[in-house]
């Protein structure tokens, strides 16, 4: 997270929010990089399901989609997820990031699986 600048500004089981800055986050073309977005997304949707998860419970990505509509080249993007399913074993979010002008650049989906943590984890 201190690699790519995100920043985390609330978070729920039913979901999560944060920001990432454009700068240092860029492809060879000068647009934020796809996978920067995958990542913010993954970084929100699984921090909502381990806190839905609980304690001594442990939450693991095991699907991301993402579908980009548009480019950034400067500012910060705010990631929004928002729970879709909240189950026993499997919790999944839709998250969406939008630029500095509410314009959505990335939907993402993220399905989480929810287990019992290791011992000494």
């Amino acid at each position: 997270m201190e690699r790519m600048g995100i920043e985390i500004t609330h978070v729920g089981p039913e979901g999560a929010r944060g920001t990432m800055p454009v700068e240092g986050n860029v492809q060879p073309y000068g647009i934020l990089h796809g996978g920067a977005n995958a990542v913010l997304a993954e970084t929100l949707g699984s921090y909502a399901a381990s806190v839905h998860a609980g304690a001594n419970r442990a939450s693991v990505g095991i699907e991301l989609s993402c579908t980009h509509h548009r480019a950034a080249r400067e500012g910060i993007v705010t990631g929004e997820a928002r729970a879709i399913h909240l189950g026993r074993s499997l919790a999944t979010y839709e998250i969406v990031i939008e630029d500095d002008q509410q314009r959505r650049l990335c939907t993402a989906r993220l399905t989480c699986l929810l287990r019992e943590r290791p011992p000494g984890a």
